[in-house]
């Protein structure tokens, strides 16, 4: 898969340093399985949800959420959001109003 785009990886993990090694992780994975659907991502990430478009990942020990959409048909993941917990708390009151 094609991630797009490391560079918010990044620079969440420059913000969070303790949050790289699991992004490095979770970013490896995507970019060498070429996934067919939401349930084949399950198979490697099983704390994985899909909330239309989303598709959110509890990454580090929960700690983190990152919210991603998969265009599987193009084989491109586009990173909408990195965000610690109380973040994705926060952002996910938004979304669930309409203003995410």
């Amino acid at each position: 898969m094609h991630i797009i785009s490391i560079k918010m990886l990044r620079g969440f993990w420059q913000k969070h340093p303790e949050a790289e090694k699991v992004l490095r992780e979770w970013h490896s994975v995507m970019e060498h399985v070429e996934f067919r659907d939401f349930n084949h991502v399950r198979e490697f990430f099983n704390s994985a949800d899909y909330v239309p478009p989303y598709t959110i990942f509890d990454i580090g020990g929960n700690n983190y959420r990152l919210v991603v959409i998969v265009r599987y048909r193009f084989k491109k993941v586009f990173v909408h959001q990195v965000m610690t917990h109380r973040e994705y708390d926060n952002w996910n009151k938004l979304y669930r109003k309409g203003k995410g």
